[in-house]
């Protein structure tokens, strides 16, 4: 992260676009598109503000990664349960984000530690 990053105000400016390519279903994102390489994003995952908050959330916990771009990290991740989803940026010039879930080998690591300790202090 940035040398001075605020992650409580970087949270204010970023939200979920979403993509086509990962629903089975017609959303927010648009008509379905879903790539036969990518994830598909569980059905019942439909309220782009809710992702957004979600998005948001695991800004202000710092569950980030690299490379920063335009000032927003590439990479969030946000546990949901038993599942992580990935948000890529997709837009470094409005900070929109596209997102899908990831399959437990691809969770990065520490990403339990980071949950888990944002469930103590909740």
């Amino acid at each position: 992260m940035p040398r001075g990053t605020d992650l409580q105000s970087l949270a204010e400016r970023v939200w979920y676009e979403g993509s086509p390519e990962h629903k089975d279903f017609p959303s927010f994102a648009g008509q379905p598109r879903l790539r036969s390489d990518a994830s598909c994003c569980p059905r019942e995952i439909k309220d782009q503000e809710v992702v957004s908050e979600w998005l948001r959330s695991a800004i202000r916990r710092g569950a980030t990664g690299a490379p920063w771009e335009g000032g927003f990290p590439r990479y969030v991740w946000y546990k949901h349960g038993d599942l992580v989803f990935e948000g890529r940026l997709v837009n470094r010039g409005s900070g929109s984000y596209k997102g899908y879930p990831l399959d437990r080998e691809e969770w990065p690591d520490g990403i339990e530690v980071i949950y888990a300790e944002a469930q103590v202090r909740d």
